[in-house]
């Protein structure tokens, strides 16, 4: 079933008529003629199935059913007219609405940096931030539910890619394994039960990775679901696990008789990063947010290196 609805010209005519009380006036106002105003009107009450108007000699009365359209005509107008301004008008830089995806290894880490930065350097901003794993996040951005996500890199054909910094994995072990802090091969890993994150943490498949290459076999009885509660099953001594550089001042400073060991180079490191889809009208945006991440992680000193930012749209 067809619903007819009234139409934004119906509408401006019929509050010039409340306003004026008068066709000729209210027609002057709008620059109409009186018999389109007239059609104008006769139009709205025919889709609206009301009388609007009284007519009189004299002059023009509003019904009960016009005194409660006129009042709503005048907040959807002005709403629409609010749109129109909002949207037309020059945006500044990184301002608005954004919605933003971080993946559970980073989020904890990078938020307390970045977030007072951008509240600083761009208070007009209006984030929202959603923490998932990386294939949600990769999911929730494709849906459009998400303009733009931080995640470890690559993440997927088909999204563009700005770089935000590398960062070396550092090997966390109880203090009774006597590893001391290094540097030692990757090979010291082939002998020790290294505790992994659950499934569908792409830091978990990393860390797989690095064990592949040690000829390493991880423990298959211990899972955890956060970084946080790694670290505490490695300082209750049930092994050893994979931390990235930016969450050891956050994981160790309560953890109790741990030792970190840092890897020769080449190091095993993740790339950290920020995705959206290529389509995205807000690229500019991205590549300012990408930028300001790096100066909030660089005046913070953590040991990560800034990779070369590609191109926006570049893998």
């Amino acid at each position: 079933m067809t619903i007819s609805r009234p139409t934004v010209a119906q509408l401006r005519a019929f509050l010039a008529l409340a306003e004026h009380l008068h066709f000729r006036e209210a027609a002057a106002a709008l620059r109409l003629s009186q018999p389109a105003l007239s059609g104008a009107i006769a139009a709205l009450e025919e889709t609206l199935n009301a009388r609007l108007v009284e007519r009189t000699t004299r002059r023009v009365l509003l019904t009960p059913e016009g005194e409660r359209v006129a009042r709503r005509a005048e907040r959807v107008l002005a709403e629409l007219d609010g749109l129109i301004e909002e949207v037309s008008a020059p945006r500044r830089p990184l301002s608005g609405p954004l919605n933003l995806g971080v993946i559970p290894t980073v989020a904890p880490y990078l938020l307390p940096v970045v977030l007072p930065h951008l509240a600083r350097e761009y208070p007009d901003l209006r984030l929202a931030v959603r923490e998932q794993q990386t294939r949600a996040l990769v999911e929730t951005l494709r849906a459009g539910r998400l303009e733009v996500a931080i995640l470890a890199l690559p993440a997927d054909e088909g999204l563009a890619e700005l770089p935000l910094y590398d960062e070396d994995f550092v090997l966390l072990a109880p203090e009774a394994y006597g590893l001391g802090a290094g540097p030692v091969g990757r090979d010291a890993v082939r002998d020790l039960d290294v505790l992994l994150l659950n499934e569908g943490h792409c830091l978990r498949d990393q860390a797989l990775e690095i064990c592949r290459e040690a000829g390493a076999k991880p423990g298959d009885a211990t899972y955890a679901t956060s970084l946080a509660t790694l670290v505490q099953l490695v300082s209750g001594g049930l092994g050893v696990t994979l931390v990235p550089e930016s969450a050891l001042p956050v994981e160790t400073r309560r953890g109790e008789r741990l030792t970190v060991t840092r890897f020769e180079d080449p190091a095993p490191y993740r790339r950290i990063g920020i995705v959206y889809r290529r389509t995205s009208p807000r690229a500019d945006d991205f590549a300012l947010l990408a930028a300001a991440i790096q100066t909030a992680v660089r005046a913070r000193r953590w040991r990560v290196r800034s990779p070369t930012v590609t191109v926006p749209g570049d893998r």
